[in-house]
């Protein structure tokens, strides 16, 4: 559905959840932020003191694949939810930051290099 599926009707379904429940109220930058930070630190303890093949392991499994996929749907529900109740493009969000991103890391100096930017020797 990924191909399918335009990021404005997905923000139009969580507003429309979110409406029908009077949950506005409750939605302001910082209770979203929170509530990203903290459904990234769920997803995140899934992985917890894994190796790389325990991880992959993990995401061969239908229970602990379908455990990251709830996790993952609460990071990106939450990243909807802020984005619609503040009028934030994420396409043209995703651009701007992509557009920064070629300059901050040019091909010739990331390419197989997992350093910071800032740490990039000349």
């Amino acid at each position: 559905m990924d191909d399918i599926t335009p990021i404005s009707e997905l923000k139009s379904t969580i507003k429309q959840f979110c409406e029908a429940r009077n949950w506005d109220q409750f939605h302001d930058p910082k209770e979203l932020a929170i509530g990203i930070s903290t459904e990234a630190n769920e997803l995140l303890d899934i992985f917890r003191f894994k190796n790389r093949s325990q991880m992959l392991e993990q995401l061969k499994d239908p229970k602990t694949r379908e455990a990251i996929s709830s996790e993952l749907a609460d990071v990106f529900y939450f990243i909807l939810r802020f984005s619609q109740m503040n009028n934030i493009d994420l396409s043209e969000a995703l651009a701007r930051k992509m557009e920064i991103n070629e300059i901050k890391y040019p091909i010739n100096k990331a390419h197989g290099n997992n350093a910071k930017s800032t740490e990039y020797i000349d």
